[in-house]
């Protein structure tokens, strides 16, 4: 087995891409190891010293790190886990993965249902490029919130793709839409 390793925007996060599917279908983000218990994958990597965060796309795992651990003192243990899972047999996630975006409805559902078609054909997929995800909370006013996950959480050019990027763009396709902000959940 041959896992690549790719770079994000995120300069504490890495994105390792074992050739076949992770999670195929949703994603799943893990903060700690207690939120992990329904990831063998994610428990795994959680074993390595200076691991904060993992983050389960359909082909990838996005790790992140403490910022006063250096990626070549721990890239080798992370390598050996996700291989060492992958030999075990055991699956990615017991249980399903979350689904994505979170339900809205009332008199903005049409609107909602526009917002959440762009963010699944034109923004998804380019942060995910990125070893993130970012997915619907809420829409309010005028006001689209979404939670970045991944790569994306903590991203220092998080800012600049939300206001830049989906921002211009949901405002673009979408008159209603004013603002975008993100969410902690």
């Amino acid at each position: 087995m041959f896992i690549q390793t790719e770079s994000t925007p995120n300069p504490a996060t890495l994105k390792f891409l074992p050739g076949q599917p992770v999670l195929g279908q949703g994603t799943a983000d893990f903060t700690d190891a207690e939120t992990a218990a329904k990831s063998p994958l994610a428990q795994a990597v959680f074993t390595t010293d200076g691991v904060t965060g993992v983050f389960l796309g359909a082909d990838f795992v996005t790790v992140t790190k403490r910022d006063d651990i250096d990626w070549a003192h721990i890239k080798p243990a992370i390598l050996g886990a996700i291989m060492e899972h992958y030999q075990s047999g055991r699956p990615v996630m017991e249980g399903e993965a979350e689904a994505g975006h979170a339900v809205q409805e009332g008199p903005d559902s049409e609107i909602v249902e526009q917002i959440k078609e762009l963010l699944d054909t034109r923004v998804r997929p380019a942060v995910a490029q990125d070893g993130g995800d970012i997915t619907f909370h809420g829409f309010d006013r005028g006001v689209v919130y979404l939670h970045m996950k991944g790569a994306c959480a903590g991203c220092p050019s998080s800012t600049l793709t939300l206001k830049m990027g989906i921002e211009n763009l949901l405002r673009h396709y979408i008159p209603e839409v004013t603002e975008v902000r993100p969410v902690a959940v």
